[in-house]
Parts: structure tokens; C-alpha cells; sequence
């Protein structure tokens, strides 16, 4: 099975809420490897690669109601794993 890279944008309420502590413990439970940064317009961006089913696990997760703070849309890019991420980190 090939791993993919999942890039995603969420918006909403999501900075300074604990947003990105709590996308990389999940990215972690899953298996994933990447990372979660705050973006200058108000948005966090989610870079993980993995297999698909826990890519497609994650994404669930963002746009889900269990997150810290209010997601209001998640926009996601799916392409091939550059495999050159190692753990997650919060940027």
C-alpha cells in the first residue's frame, strides 16, 4: 500500500484555541507523519502523510464537532507522499 500526502486548510475559530496540540495528538494516534502550522489569514494548515485510510480519518476529525474551537470549512489537496516528514510537529 503507497502512503499519500493529505495537505489541508481549515477555517474557522481555530488559532489560539489549541488547535494545532490537538490535530497533531490525533495525526499521532493514527500514524502520521507531518505537520500543523497557523497561516497569516486565520487558518491552520495540516500537512500529513500516511496511508490513505488514516489520511481519510484525519480529515474526518478536522471537520468534525469534537475539535477545540469552531471549524468552519476544511479545503484538502490530496498528492503522493514526498516521504521526508518525520513525527508531527506543531509549526
Amino acid at each position: 500500500m503507497t502512503d499519500v500526502r493529505l495537505t489541508a486548510w481549515v477555517r474557522g475559530r481555530v488559532q489560539g484555541v489549541g488547535f494545532r496540540w490537538w490535530t497533531r495528538a490525533r495525526a499521532l494516534e493514527l500514524g502520521l507523519a507531518g505537520w500543523a502550522r497557523n497561516t497569516a489569514d486565520g487558518r491552520v494548515e495540516v500537512v500529513a502523510e500516511g496511508p490513505q485510510e488514516a489520511g481519510d480519518r484525519l480529515l474526518e476529525l478536522l471537520r468534525g464537532c469534537r475539535t477545540p474551537g469552531k471549524v468552519d470549512g476544511v479545503v484538502e489537496r490530496w498528492s503522493e507522499a514526498k516521504g521526508d516528514l518525520v513525527g508531527f510537529v506543531e509549526r
